[in-house]
Order: structure tokens, then sequence, then C-alpha cells
């Protein structure tokens, strides 16, 4: 029998190896689910931890029915959990993610050697969250093993990811995206919230 002192601070990789699960979310989440976007989705913004842009303490009533709506419509919204909930991932299908962002594709300024044909069938991982305190201990990389081996059975070949690298560079973003084997496809400007972010658009091939 394992005994283990379920704090954050004590979950190691033992743990994480051996007890850490990865499940579909489902609405009964939500609460743990806002709070961890509320330990990373703030109004001070930790390049090196990594970050969501949107401060989401700001409004809890606003957020938790847009993660809910999220928990609710997507296939592909999972969370890491133990004890509790550490970790969470919300990924788009293309249907999905360009009924939200119609001009995506098209607003993306793709690499010249980026084959287009790639666009045909993907999921755009929109969001992945790790409690504060947690980054950096593999539970990100245990949701995506999740998530590479559905779309593997779904005959799903390609994600897209999105990092932002100005005005405030997610540098634990960009140290995910090699880690996980992504490569560059392209960039895109957005305007949000009257910012103006630049975003690195990377690709990777289910195999």
């Amino acid at each position: 029998m394992v005994v283990v002192n379920k704090t954050s601070v004590e979950l190691n990789h033992f743990i994480l190896k051996k007890l850490l699960r990865v499940r579909k979310a489902n609405p009964s989440d939500l609460n743990e689910i806002y709070a961890i976007a509320c330990s990373v989705g703030t109004s001070e913004k930790i390049s090196e931890q990594g970050f969501l842009v949107d401060d989401y303490k700001s409004n809890p009533k606003y957020y938790k029915k847009k993660l809910l709506k999220a928990i609710t419509n997507l296939e592909h919204f999972y969370v890491a959990e133990y004890d509790k909930i550490y970790g969470f991932m919300m990924t788009y299908t293309k249907e999905q993610w360009l009924a939200e962002n119609p001009d995506w594709i098209e607003d993306v300024y793709w690499r010249p050697d980026f084959d287009r044909s790639k666009l045909d069938n993907f999921v755009v991982v929109d969001k992945t969250a790790i409690k504060a305190d947690l980054t950096g201990q593999g539970i990100g990389s245990l949701i995506y093993t999740r998530l590479l081996a559905d779309l593997k059975d779904e005959g799903i070949k390609n994600i897209f990811a999105e990092t932002i690298i100005s005005p405030q560079p997610n540098f634990a973003s960009l140290q995910f995206r090699k880690k996980q084997k992504y490569t560059l496809a392209g960039m895109r400007y957005e305007n949000y919230n009257g910012n103006l972010y630049t975003d690195l658009i990377y690709h990777k091939i289910v195999e």
C-alpha cells in the first residue's frame, strides 16, 4: 500500500507516473477546472511558469460559463486527477475551431514550406493549464499522451497549437512545444480585449 501526502507540494514524479489518471472532463469538474485556470490565468503573467491570457478571477460567472460550455461541447476536454484535479486541456476539432474562429486559416501567415494539405483534418489544442505550483512535473505530457492515443484511434493526423510571444512571451509553452516535437508552421496577429497579440502556430503529426 502506498501512503501519500495529498498536498500539492508533496506531489512527485512517482505519483504522477503511478497514480495520476487522465480522463475526459464532465460538468461536475467545473469548479476545480476554474480554480486551476485562476492559478495561471491572472492579471500577472509569468513567462517562465506559463500562463493563460485571461484573468479568470476578474469575472467568475463569465469564465465559468465559458468553461462549462467547453466541457459540455468538446469531445477532447481532459483533466488529470489523483485526489483532485491538477491540470486540464481543451482541444477543438477543425469544425469547432473554425466555428469560433472562421478566418483563422486565412489569418495565419503560413511558412512557405508548410504543407497546406495538413489543414484538411486537424484539431487545435486551445488551452493547457496545470496548477501553478506543479508546472514542469510532467502533467501536461500525460494529458497529451491520452490525446494522441484518442486521435490515433479516430484517424486524425494533425494537431495545431498557438503560443503567444508578444506582448509577453510564454516561455513555458514554447518549451513544451519543443518537448512534444512540434514544428513551427506559421504565425498570426490577434486583436483581443484591446491588445494586439502575436501568436506562433505550431504543428504536430500524430504517430
